[in-house]
């Protein structure tokens, strides 16, 4: 009787977090989703903020606050969203945060003037400060440090339609149609979002507690950081800078910080546990993150001003002409995460981006309205390359640094004080460049005066739209005044990247003096049950002990007892 050869079928490959890399997929689809809605919302906006402001009759100042506003509410919500990751379910959160992020958006298009624009944008905010801290914490739970490298591209792909495309797509989108619909073009990818997240990602429940939220440090922090960054920006244009309101906004902002320190070291569960500061890799990536910040946010902001007002490109081609810095970002940051997830090393490619970053803002702060552009777009690369071998893996080595139960505050912790040097920064910034602006033209007051005489009836309301501070849309203006506007605004952004440069030598030092730890190979659910394991073999080993140590006693005192018996019966 022959018998019929049997085949088994192969098992599929376990990754080293003990998920298949088809698990690992559907778990990643809804949430790479709910990343591209994240950034495709906030991108698509950017070439168009100069249309956007000059509509509803808004001046620099505005501008600034319609980034700072998102900024802002990001930077403040990014940590509650990371504690309340720490606590509740985290498919939840994602798609409440979505949730909030959309709607805030679709009102946003509706906006009639910038105090409704930058109102709806705080809760944009809002939403993205927990899609950026919840994205991070959940990769921690479905990918090890040491694996991540491998879903770089995924990410680098989902950047580049986010990053690249977004100022494309928004760009033709304000000059084809309206800017108002830049703001309606995520709902129908949240919506798929939320759909996907629901269906195919699959997270470890969170063991139900008792939670205690901390309310006062929420407060406190708010207050705190809303009050340093409204002074910043009204501060020498309502107000003089040596002034009883400034005294009275930055006193009470360190009043309000100081009291936040104070409620942190009491809190049950800070919103930022400040024993945190105790580990030097969370400490110098806090440091490093900071001046991340400024130099993302930053340039992200002026590098659409300078390709619009400096160079008198339109919404589209800004877009287009950004593209250098997002393929920097993109392609580096792909290639990086590779090498570190071959190789487990990550140092030497981190203060290489740092120095990179260094180098693309001291060469940006050289560029006037007229450099060539194939040396702008070097520029421009040399500055992504830097930051896209910096920026991620900051959230990837402090995750590999601290304990299963920190990594949720961990992560919100490096997002937070990454988003809070990119709010402070883009607001000192602008801040500066307003005041560079109306400096560089006041200088050249006679020939502008003469050009826009020159115009007849059609001058005065371009000499009135720039007294009171307005951004001109200078592709439309006359060639003679056009050049004017041009040079005083690219020489004021590569003024304010000149400024920005030497906070890149934080980074340097922060990156090069991080302990050098090697990646760990599991999520951080297997890294708790290794530690409960590891706990448990050490209870059992000091509970062998102390048996062992009464046995000895018991057995050294016999022969005395026995001692004593015989002497007795004596």
């Amino acid at each position: 009787m022959s018998q019929t050869p049997t085949t088994t079928k192969a098992a599929p490959e376990l990754s080293e977090s003990g998920m298949t890399h088809r698990e690992v997929m559907q778990s990643l689809t809804g949430l790479l989703m709910g990343m591209f809605v994240s950034i495709l919302a906030g991108t698509v906006v950017s070439t168009s903020l100069p249309v956007i402001i000059s509509d509803l009759a808004g001046d620099q100042t505005s501008y600034t606050w319609v980034v700072t506003a998102t900024l802002l509410a990001t930077t403040i919500s990014t940590p509650i969203w990371g504690k309340l990751a720490d606590l509740y379910n985290r498919k939840l959160l994602l798609q409440l945060s979505l949730l909030i992020f959309v709607i805030a958006s679709a009102i946003a298009g509706f906006s009639q003037d910038t105090s409704m624009l930058i109102t709806m944008r705080v809760f944009q905010g809002l939403g993205a400060g927990g899609l950026t801290a919840l994205t991070q914490i959940v990769m921690a739970d479905i990918i090890s440090p040491r694996e991540r490298g491998k879903y770089m591209g995924l990410f680098g792909a989902v950047m580049a339609l986010g990053t690249v495309g977004g100022p494309l797509i928004g760009g033709f989108i304000t000059d084809a149609i309206n800017w108002r619909w830049n703001f309606f073009i995520a709902l129908p990818f949240a919506a798929i979002a939320i759909i996907l997240i629901q269906k195919t990602l699959r997270l470890p429940a969170v063991a139900k507690r008792k939670v205690s939220i901390d309310y006062a440090g929420i407060v406190l922090l708010s207050a705190g950081v809303s009050a340093l960054l409204i002074w910043v920006s009204m501060a020498g244009k309502n107000f003089e800078w040596a002034s009883a309101t400034t005294a009275w906004m930055v006193g009470g902002a360190v009043a309000a910080l100081a009291a936040f320190v104070i409620v942190e070291f009491k809190a049950a569960e800070p919103i930022i546990p400040l024993t945190m500061f105790k580990n030097n890799t969370f400490t110098l990536s806090v440091v490093a993150s900071i001046s991340v910040g400024v130099s993302m946010f930053g340039t992200s902001v002026f590098l659409a001003q300078y390709m619009q007002l400096a160079r008198g490109a339109n919404a589209t081609q800004s877009g287009l002409m950004t593209i250098p810095m997002m393929a920097g970002l993109l392609v580096i940051s792909t290639i990086a995460g590779a090498l570190i997830s071959k190789h487990g090393k990550w140092k030497a490619i981190m203060v290489t981006g740092s120095v990179l970053q260094l180098a693309g803002l001291y060469l940006l702060g050289t560029i006037h309205y007229d450099t060539n552009f194939v040396l702008v777009s070097t520029y421009m690369f040399v500055l992504g390359a830097g930051l896209g071998m910096v920026m991620q893996n900051l959230v990837l080595i402090v995750q590999n640094a601290v304990t299963p139960a920190e990594i949720g505050v961990a992560s919100s912790g490096i997002a937070f004080f990454r988003s809070l040097g990119g709010t402070i920064g883009v607001s000192v910034l602008g801040a500066l460049m307003a005041t560079k602006v109306a400096d560089l033209l006041g200088a050249k007051s006679a020939e502008l005066g003469a050009a826009i005489a020159a115009l007849g009836d059609k001058g005065k309301d371009l000499a009135a739209a720039l007294a009171s501070g307005s951004i001109p849309a200078v592709h439309s203006l006359p060639d003679s005044v056009r050049s004017i506007i041009e040079s005083s605004y690219g020489d004021a952004v590569a003024y304010v990247f000149m400024v920005a440069a030497p906070l890149s030598i934080l980074t340097i030092l922060a990156v090069a003096f991080m302990p050098n730890l090697e990646l760990g190979t599991q999520t951080r659910h297997q890294r708790e049950a290794t530690d409960a394991a590891a706990a448990q073999h050490t209870e059992l080993e000091a509970a062998e002990a102390n048996l062992v140590e009464v046995s000895e006693a018991a057995i050294a005192a016999t022969p005395r007892l026995d001692g004593e018996n015989t002497s007795a019966r004596r």
